[in-house]
């Protein structure tokens, strides 16, 4: 419901404030420019739905020959001792173990082409177990938050951008991006562990939040040591080659378990197809409520808004001019690194603002996009906290992220 209610708030506070700019600004294109957005943004979901149906239907067609080679079985085991913990209504050794711990990991590597797909299916694995279809299992809602808190080790794409946009050091927003990420997740995870009341103290959950930490502190300890070329080159050979290497290991699995992989292959693509088809109503729902709120002005309105609160009470308003990435951010992937471009070509890469930008831009995934994507995909019309959980790890990140560029930065 509460997604309900926010899409009908896009809407109609984006008439309030065009109908203010029409009768007080005498703005008479900003309907046209409302219906403009409205189209647009209807075209970009169709056309985002479609995009994904070759990457789909390929992703889903290796992940059924991983499930009838045993290999997603397998990884459910690996995962078992933590997701017995977060996700204590799942069977032991479910299918969907597996695909949430293949979709967990891919994000880790940043491969969003293949994180989405096994993300994807591991919602379908779920809904076989869900007693009411309609309406988000507490399995689901525990996916999806720690989905849309967007973690994620190396975030290579923002390296990318910045050493094109001219920055002296392209990486060295890798560190303060962990962090945040870091804090996005682990709220999250903590949010719903609230509302589902699981206990985290717990030995499984103690030891996985610590070997996490471990994890990203010998990873910056590693990219310290390295200069940005070299950060680049071995963490983009490294996810590949690995990602390239399950692929094959899925197909050995298969042929060990003398199935046909071929026609699984084509089983599971068929699957991907019908996903692809399926999520567009819910893609074009959301992107055409958050095109109509940004054409309005309604998004400039708020940050002028904060721009002058924050100012009138004497504090720091550096962080202000990076509020379009953060406010973008849960709304819409594509607008977010828009923003943070935006941000980095007017101020400069190695500015604050431009700095700033991209760690938020790495802090967290699209909470509303995930949303539709993923509940769309199955269904999903009730879906309970997921969104006042999710945006509560999008606002920790956000705060996280403001933290990180003033301890580093300034």
């Amino acid at each position: 419901m509460v997604l309900n209610y926010i899409w009908i708030a896009f809407f109609l506070i984006a008439f309030i404030v065009a109908m203010g700019k029409l009768l007080l600004a005498g703005d008479t294109g900003v309907f046209t420019e409302i219906i403009n957005a409205s189209f647009d943004s209807a075209k970009t979901g169709f056309e985002i739905s479609i995009g994904l149906t070759g990457i789909l239907s390929l992703w889903l067609g290796i992940m059924k020959i991983g499930e009838r080679g045993g290999v997603i079985q397998a990884f459910a085991r690996i995962a078992s001792p933590v997701f017995s913990k977060l996700f204590p209504d799942l069977p032991k050794d479910h299918p969907a173990t597996g695909s949430i711990f293949m979709n967990l990991s891919a994000n880790l590597l940043g491969l969003d082409n293949a994180a989405t797909p096994m993300g994807l299916k591991a919602m379908q694995e779920l809904q076989t177990l869900n007693a009411q279809k309609d309406e988000a299992s507490n399995a689901m809602i525990m996916f999806l938050c720690i989905n849309a808190s967007g973690l994620t080790l190396i975030p290579i794409t923002i390296m990318m951008y910045r050493a094109q946009l001219g920055a002296a050091n392209a990486s060295d927003v890798f560190l303060p991006i962990m962090l945040a990420t870091f804090t996005s997740t682990l709220v999250a995870i903590l949010a719903v562990c609230f509302k589902q009341r699981i206990n985290i103290l717990q030995r499984n959950l103690l030891l996985f939040f610590l070997g996490m930490g471990s994890l990203i502190g010998g990873l910056v300890l590693l990219f310290r040591s390295m200069d940005q070329e070299e950060v680049s080159l071995y963490s983009t050979l490294f996810a590949n080659t690995l990602l390239f290497t399950i692929i094959c290991g899925f197909i050995v699995c298969g042929m060990r378990k003398k199935i046909n992989v071929y026609e699984a292959f084509i089983e599971g693509a068929k699957e991907g197809f019908k996903t692809a088809i399926t999520i567009i109503p819910y893609l074009v729902a959301i992107l055409v409520g958050i095109g109509v709120f940004r054409a309005s002005g309604a998004m400039d309105f708020l940050i002028d808004s904060v721009r002058w609160g924050v100012g009138s009470m004497g504090l720091n308003t550096d962080f202000v001019e990076a509020l379009p990435t953060i406010l973008m951010k849960p709304l819409s992937g594509s607008g977010a690194r828009g923003m943070m471009l935006d941000a980095m070509n007017t101020y400069g890469a190695d500015s604050f603002v431009g700095r700033l930008s991209c760690i938020v831009q790495g802090s967290c995934d699209t909470t509303f996009y995930v949303v539709a994507l993923y509940y769309g995909s199955v269904g999903i019309k009730n879906t309970r906290y997921t969104v006042p959980c999710a945006l509560l790890a999008d606002l920790a990140g956000a705060i996280a992220a403001i933290a990180m560029a003033y301890l580093f930065f300034t």
